[in-house]
């Protein structure tokens, strides 16, 4: 009797991992995606392999999708974060596909030239940023059940670029806050919490010191809150925010942040649940979705881990996820989410930012093997 209920004992604790309640089949999809006429018509995205690791990460991707034989393909360009502008072919690409797919591009320290990212977020109108960080079964963290996603307004605040010397040795850089921007972003931030079953949102800000600028940007949060009386509500200041993440992360649910506010919260909060090398991420306006690593590519000029490939790929991979689930095709996107996370279970292949000795071609590899 014993023997004959060993397989079934087994079957139950493989489906565990993934499916809360395994007899009854709750955490698989049991009603089928009913696609319209044309939906699997193969779809272009832009890809952009950026500087450094960027070209292992966006490989890795690409080697994935043929071994899926998912329905896209790319058009690939060279953009590199020294350029002055994107060459306007990239830029009309983009507008065209909708999607892209980009690795990291490296922003130069200091004077001389401006930040691509930044151009592109403002030129495509790429309003929102997206960063969803947690934990992940198998990758052992200081903090349990967290899973927070970080909307961040994009395309104003301290990233305006509005500098200017007033005299010598005095340098003036304006925060601009705007009403039309801060509704926006308030508004993607709660349709996303009511598209994705989400029960909180938290507005970050330091209307204490910056009473007009921050001030506005939380009246426009409290204003769109009243319309989604199912979403609680509530506000944070940043500092604060920070400590209260590396300490009690599992209260936050979804964040809605200025510009600058929300690189720091985003990098803090995917620090405390692996890393950027896992944490998936995308960009997204009325019209066009960047996807990329989700929190800031710190490694993209490690000339030492470019040399010796062992750039982390399942951030990467993870964020495509998110693109094919916004191309509408979810099989897909469930089975590369899967095998991503099978192979961060089973803990054989892993690179050195998240304990193992692993190249980037090992990790490749496995998801490849996972794919279901």
């Amino acid at each position: 009797m014993a023997r004959r209920a060993l397989p079934v004992v087994k079957q139950l604790i493989g489906r565990s991992s993934f499916d809360p309640h395994p007899l009854l089949g709750l955490g698989s999809r049991s009603v089928t995606y009913m696609p319209r006429p044309g939906d699997g018509s193969p779809r272009a995205v832009t890809l952009i392999p950026g500087d450094g690791i960027g070209v292992l990460t966006t490989g890795a991707v690409e080697q994935v999708m043929r071994a899926m034989h998912a329905p896209v393909y790319f058009e690939k360009y060279e953009v590199h974060g020294d350029m002055k502008t994107a060459p306007p072919e990239v830029i009309e690409s983009i507008r065209k596909n909708k999607v892209c797919l980009k690795g990291g591009l490296r922003t130069p320290v200091g004077g001389g030239v401006n930040s691509l990212n930044v151009q592109l977020r403002k030129e495509l109108d790429l309003y929102a940023s997206l960063v969803h960080c947690f934990n992940l079964p198998g990758l052992p963290t200081r903090h349990d059940n967290v899973d927070i996603v970080v909307v961040r307004e994009n395309t104003e605040g301290e990233y305006a670029g509005l500098e200017h010397e007033v005299v010598p040795g005095v340098v003036e850089s304006l925060k601009v806050i705007t009403k039309f921007c801060s509704e926006r972003i308030a508004k993607y931030a709660f349709e996303y919490a009511y598209l994705n079953n989400r029960k909180k949102v938290t507005a970050v800000h330091k209307a204490n010191i910056m009473k007009l600028a921050d001030g506005l940007f939380l009246e426009s949060c409290r204003e769109v809150a009243k319309k989604y009386p199912s979403i609680a509500y509530n506000e944070i200041i940043v500092d604060n925010c920070c400590m209260q993440l590396v300490s009690k992360p599992d209260q936050f649910d979804v964040m809605v942040t200025p510009n600058l506010y929300g690189n720091l919260v985003a990098n803090t909060a995917a620090g405390i649940v692996g890393g950027t090398g896992v944490m998936p991420g995308g960009n997204v306006g009325a019209d066009h979705a960047v996807f990329e690593q989700g929190a800031s590519a710190g490694n993209v000029g490690n000339e030492k881990i470019l040399l010796q490939k062992r750039a982390n790929p399942l951030a990467l991979l993870l964020s495509s996820a998110m693109m094919l689930r916004h191309l509408q095709f979810p099989s897909f996107a469930d089975r590369l989410e899967t095998a991503v996370k099978t192979v961060i279970l089973e803990g054989n292949y892993r690179t050195k930012d998240i304990g193992g000795t692993s190249t980037t071609q090992e990790v490749v590899d496995a998801v490849i093997a996972a794919l279901d």
